[in-house]
């Protein structure tokens, strides 16, 4: 039953951007800002995180919950260490997932052997 939430969530969430992206001129950019701006917002609200309790990796892994992330990455860094942990709470917290995609896109790049273009 944890797939079937996980997919229905994840699918919710990607439909919904997928309407946005077809009625609005906005550019695939800013609708990638508004995603991880909505889900700190949603973080600090307070409604994120049971819903990546629920659904799981469906509501984790979109954009909005790499901003969810960003935000308890921050609030746990101010707790911490006061007003410099603005500047490096969302670091810290997301440094293992950027680091894992940059290093695997680079594996990816000698498998295929990409080229600049």
């Amino acid at each position: 039953m944890d797939y079937v939430k996980a997919f229905f969530v994840g699918g919710l969430i990607c439909a919904a951007v997928q309407i946005f992206m077809d009625n609005t001129k906005l550019m695939p950019g800013r609708i990638m800002v508004i995603l991880v701006c909505l889900g700190a917002v949603l973080g600090a609200l307070g409604i994120y995180e049971p819903l990546i309790d629920w659904a799981g990796a469906g509501a984790s892994v979109p954009l909005s919950g790499f901003g969810n992330t960003l935000y308890k990455g921050i609030k746990e860094a101010i707790d911490k260490d006061g007003f410099i942990g603005v500047f490096k709470g969302g670091f810290t917290a997301s440094a293992v997932g950027i680091s894992t995609a940059l290093i695997f896109s680079y594996i990816a790049s000698w498998v295929f052997k990409s080229k600049m273009q």
